[in-house]
């Protein structure tokens, strides 16, 4: 897969934003990987929760935190509430966080 627009996510003070594209009332939840949007690079994600009442926003932040084995207090919501673009950001040391974003979508070697 060849992606034009640089890496899904950004390293900061506070630890790791990812930028997701979210499908909202799927057949399961999952991280399916990173696709062109646009201009940018984005990590594909699916939730079975539907969009009201900040339920399917809930279900992405439960869903990056077991991705990322991390708890689901250090992962939040930045901007995207209301749109399939998110700004997720996962606390932490962003290094030890990036690393395990490349290893799980295997295409930033």
């Amino acid at each position: 897969m060849a992606l034009d627009a640089g890496a899904p996510w950004r390293c900061g003070a506070e630890g790791l934003t990812l930028k997701i594209r979210l499908t909202p009332g799927s057949s399961r939840d999952s991280i399916e990987g990173a696709e062109q949007f646009g201009s940018e690079t984005v990590i594909r994600a699916r939730v079975r929760a539907v969009p009201e009442k900040g339920k399917a926003n809930d279900a992405l932040v439960r869903l990056v935190a077991g991705w990322l084995d991390v708890g689901v207090s250090a992962v939040r919501l930045v901007s995207g509430g209301k749109s399939r673009l998110k700004s997720v950001l996962v606390e932490g040391d962003a290094r030890l966080l990036e690393e395990a974003v490349k290893s799980r979508l295997a295409i930033w070697g």
